[in-house]
């Protein structure tokens, strides 16, 4: 027989006993996960194999995918769209650090009003800002061309010019995303210990010495972040070209979504529509390796 000392607690043995109870409290969004996520991508790469058109489907294999790496006019909506990206990211990046840093200037007063007027355009709707943009830069009458008669100049045409239409598109996004970009970066900014400027200020260096020297450099995980997010939005634009310019003129501003859109909801070819999602969706993949290869490098240089 066991014999138990005095003073001595018989312990027992823990066993692991399996609960359903955290996969019940799971089991409604993993249900709608399922129907609204899981189905329609599995469907839709389906579909991209097919003639889906309508009622009539047939499978067809990779005719699909093909036509859309021949199709010129979606190769022109992705040089677009890169355009835009190419001109606008760094410009609305290069403000955001501006805007940023004069936002976490320690002396300057109501702060949080400054904040809330430079993030206010991400509040304001889509499709009502571009309605807004579409009235001040009428060819006619908007109030920006009444301004460059007062001054004894030429309208600019804004919508039948294929150059002045894409400033257009590059400057409507650029009102909109700058305050959003400026609000992340500030975070970054003020995330920077104090103590390397005022090093820096023993050392007699200037205010731009410090911003290109001290906070670019140590920014730059959440600049490449903004640049990132901001390449992928731009490659998925719909709402400021299909309403500013409807992707004119001679498809100047037409973009891959756009393109989609065309063929899947207005000639309801979902296969050739589905096929092209899948193409977009692998340069978005690549562009999301890119950055995580960049991330790596970065932890591993450290």
């Amino acid at each position: 027989m066991e014999q138990v000392t005095q003073g001595s607690v018989p312990t027992k043995k823990k066993t692991k006993s399996f609960s359903l109870t955290p996969y019940l409290f799971l089991l409604p969004f993993i249900v709608i996960f399922a129907i609204f996520m899981i189905y329609p991508i599995l469907n839709s790469l389906y579909l991209s194999f097919t003639s889906a058109q309508g009622n009539s489907m047939e499978w067809i294999g990779l005719e699909n995918f093909q036509r859309v790496l021949s199709d010129e006019i979606f190769w022109k909506s992705i040089g677009n769209v890169f355009l835009f990206l190419i001109v606008q990211v760094p410009v609305m990046i290069i403000l955001g650090c501006i805007i940023a840093n004069a936002l976490n200037y320690q002396h300057l007063k109501l702060k949080g009003l400054f904040r809330f007027f430079i993030f206010a355009p991400v509040l304001v709707d889509m499709v009502t800002y571009s309605i807004v943009f579409s009235i001040i830069f009428n060819e006619r009458y908007g109030s920006f061309n009444q301004i460059l008669q007062a001054f004894g100049l030429e309208n600019i045409p804004w919508f039948t010019d294929p150059f002045w239409a894409k400033v257009l598109i590059v400057l409507a996004l650029t009102w909109r995303w700058t305050g959003y970009n400026s609000i992340i970066i500030l975070s970054g900014m003020q995330s920077i210990d104090n103590s390397l400027y005022e090093s820096a200020d023993l050392d007699g260096a200037s205010a731009f010495t410090k911003f290109t020297k001290i906070t670019i450099p140590l920014l730059k995980p959440v600049m490449l972040f903004c640049v990132i997010t901001s390449t992928i939005g731009t490659i998925n634009l719909y709402t400021e070209p299909s309403l500013l310019t409807r992707g004119g003129p001679v498809n100047a501003t037409y973009t891959p979504i756009m393109y989609i859109y065309d063929y899947g909801f207005n000639s309801f070819n979902f296969g050739f529509a589905s096929a092209a999602v899948y193409v977009l969706t692998t340069i978005v993949v690549i562009i999301s390796a890119i950055q995580m290869f960049l991330t790596r490098d970065k932890e591993e240089g450290k």
